[in-house]
């Protein structure tokens, strides 16, 4: 393969890592519910949380410089018998000010924001509540080496399905350094992740259902069977083909999705507005 081709491969497939980060940026139930409604002639834009890791309360605000709008917040715990809590929005100048009660790492809470300009003509500005999960602090020594090493393997999976594509002779190369990449982020990496966000080190197979951590589990045992497959018989390049594809198609489900969270149902009821 000449050196060019070689060049515009790798240029090729960190651009296509690029997207996916950016599409694993825009979806997923972690990040703002973000929107606009029409409040009396009044635009409002609003970002509402969906993920919170810092000490106490999460801050819900809402910018606008309508100050005769008003808000409430009606919120209880995701998964809990809990009765609604409704409390006023406090007005700070040209904002709207609420927050979501602390909740352990993994416990969610689910709130709705009504707006307008009368008690008793407020309306929500989301279609359906809004379920903001908590979390602890993860220490960013940690964070940035694993999404490092994850988006990295991204990339090598990618330039290894090209090499296949291509007939080049470093598919082998290629897989072996995506399956050390994948493991270092994603085994090596993301149990500390995990345990600093929600106390655990593993919540998936065979402990649990978190979707994460199986997402991880599946396309690093891809590639282990393509990196062996491959040492075994170097023409069954295809291998490769079939691993990258897994591991495309684990990027493609959004992050987060069925991940880490308590149960309080089993809980008794709090009417008050604490929990």
């Amino acid at each position: 393969m000449s050196k060019s081709k070689n060049i515009l491969l790798w240029v090729f497939a960190v651009v296509f890592m690029v997207v996916i980060a950016i599409y694993q940026r825009s979806t997923g139930p972690t990040y703002p519910e973000k929107g606009e409604i029409e409040i009396s002639g009044t635009t409002v834009d609003f970002s509402l949380p969906r993920s919170f890791g810092d000490p106490g309360d999460c801050p819900v605000i809402i910018v606008n410089e309508d100050r005769s709008i008003i808000g409430k917040m009606k919120y209880k715990r995701f998964k809990s018998h809990d009765e609604w809590t409704i409390v006023d929005m406090e007005r700070r100048g040209d904002t709207l000010i609420s927050y979501i009660p602390s909740q352990p790492p993994a416990g969610k809470v689910q709130y709705e924001i009504l707006l307008g300009k009368q008690d008793d003509l407020l309306k929500s500005i989301t279609q359906e509540d809004v379920v903001m999960r908590y979390k602890g602090y993860v220490p960013t020594y940690f964070l940035i080496p694993h999404i490092l090493a994850m988006f990295l393997a991204m990339v090598f999976s990618t330039r290894a399905a090209l090499e296949v594509l291509f007939k080049g002779n470093k598919v082998y190369k290629l897989a072996l350094w995506t399956t050390i990449l994948f493991f270092i982020g994603g085994f090596m990496l993301g149990p500390i992740i995990q345990w600093y966000a929600f106390g655990d080190f593993w919540t998936g197979l065979p402990f649990g259902t978190d979707l994460t951590d199986n997402k991880t589990l599946i396309s690093f045992v891809a590639w282990l069977i393509a990196l062996w497959r491959l040492k075994r018989h170097p023409e069954q390049t295809w291998w490769a083909l079939i691993a990258a594809g897994v591991l495309l198609a684990i990027y493609l489900i959004p992050h987060s999705v069925m991940g880490s969270e308590l149960d309080f149902t089993t809980e008794t009821p709090t009417p008050t507005n604490k929990f």
